[in-house]
């Protein structure tokens, strides 16, 4: 069985970048496609560079410092790769990977993170938040927009096979493409995280700091409870603007090491996530260390925190629904255990996600050939 991976790109240490280090685990064989790719970020993943095959885009006046910018041809830059050499292809997908031509004898499976949410869920939010809801560049990005929309769609047929990597992300699979799919959630490497019992007096928030990930109305919520302190880490473009509305009780630390994340996740008293994300791991990371979740009950938190038992939820992305959250989880008269939390999150391991996306692959691979001939 010849394998091919295919991923949009490779350029940071992200949640989609490790399922494609998981899955060339589990077929070490396997060659890697990509639009764009660093070295530094392969050798930092442990991926073979040599495995490692980009797009022309790579080769573009900033092709991989700025790929985003080319996004109008990126359909076209996946479809050029030549994979007539695969029985399998495994398509890695947030974006276009899963537009890959592939052959009638061969087998395209696509993990799907989403669909494209910029072109069909968050369509509007990515407009404002860029401002291009009017004038002429607003014009031309809704009918780039439109275009990709039209091509994602029709990608769709060229898959054989869907994965989702929740069951959110599932249900937005069959809106948006009417394809059914299985649920294999991404894979956390838990053993980066220890358990820690003895928690701190603070809270703490995580992630790029973008707005949909919500980090301004955590910081304004405990802004108005001055007595409670909450740590924020995280770079991005909304840096300075956390900055000026955090309260004298909430420390911005940043863009943080590994290893200060997992020191505050390990003391933190609890985490608190505020995003409606298709799966989102940093919960499970925090919970890997014995911290319950604070989360908004919408999207994956409801698959990966266990209400009452790992964490609790807050069910409107407000200041006010916050902070009821954070004074309703200080007065739990049983605290959360932090040993029934850490084992929660082992549930979430690579071994586990190894173990499915093999038996997976072989399954449909048999079924495939079988048809074939």
């Amino acid at each position: 069985m010849k394998v091919a991976i295919i991923q949009e790109w490779l350029v940071t240490v992200g949640g989609s970048d490790k399922v494609v280090k998981a899955i060339a685990d589990v077929f070490p064989a396997a060659d890697i496609y990509t639009l764009v790719a660093k070295k530094q970020v392969c050798d930092e993943l442990g991926i073979d560079w040599n495995k490692v095959h980009t797009s022309f885009i790579q080769k573009l006046p900033l092709g991989v410092k700025k790929h985003r910018m080319y996004l109008p041809i990126f359909p076209f830059a996946i479809e050029q790769f030549d994979l007539r050499g695969y029985d399998v292809i495994i398509s890695s997908s947030h974006a276009v990977a899963k537009g890959v031509l592939t052959k009638a004898d061969q087998l395209h499976i696509c993990y799907c993170h989403s669909p494209i949410r910029y072109v069909w869920d968050m369509y509007h939010e990515y407009l404002e938040e860029s401002g291009l809801t009017k004038g002429l560049k607003g014009y031309l990005a809704k009918y780039m927009l439109h275009r990709i929309r039209k091509w994602d769609l029709i990608s769709s047929f060229r898959v054989d096979c869907f994965i989702s990597n929740s069951d959110y992300v599932g249900r937005r699979i069959q809106e948006t493409y009417r394809r059914d799919s299985v649920t294999i959630h991404p894979n956390i490497d838990i053993s980066n995280f220890d358990l820690c019992v003895e928690k701190e007096d603070f809270y703490l928030t995580s992630s790029r700091l973008v707005g949909y990930k919500k980090i301004d109305l955590i910081v304004e919520a405990f802004s108005r409870m001055p007595n409670k302190k909450l740590v924020v880490i995280g770079g991005g473009p909304n840096l300075e603007k956390i900055r000026k509305i955090a309260g004298h009780n909430v420390t911005v630390m940043g863009y943080q090491s590994f290893a200060v994340l997992k020191e505050k996740m390990q003391k933190a008293k609890a985490f608190v996530f505020a995003a409606d994300e298709d799966f989102g791991m940093i919960p499970i990371e925090a919970q890997s260390c014995g911290t319950p979740v604070i989360a908004y009950g919408r999207g994956g938190s409801l698959e990966t925190v266990k209400e009452g038992v790992t964490g609790l939820f807050f069910y409107e992305q407000t200041v006010d629904s916050i902070i009821d959250a954070v004074e309703r989880f200080e007065k739990l008269e049983t605290p959360f255990d932090p040993k029934i939390i850490r084992n929660h999150a082992e549930t979430f391991s690579e071994e586990r996600f190894k173990k499915e996306i093999k038996e997976f692959v072989e399954l449909k691979y048999n079924e495939f050939n079988h048809l074939v001939k």
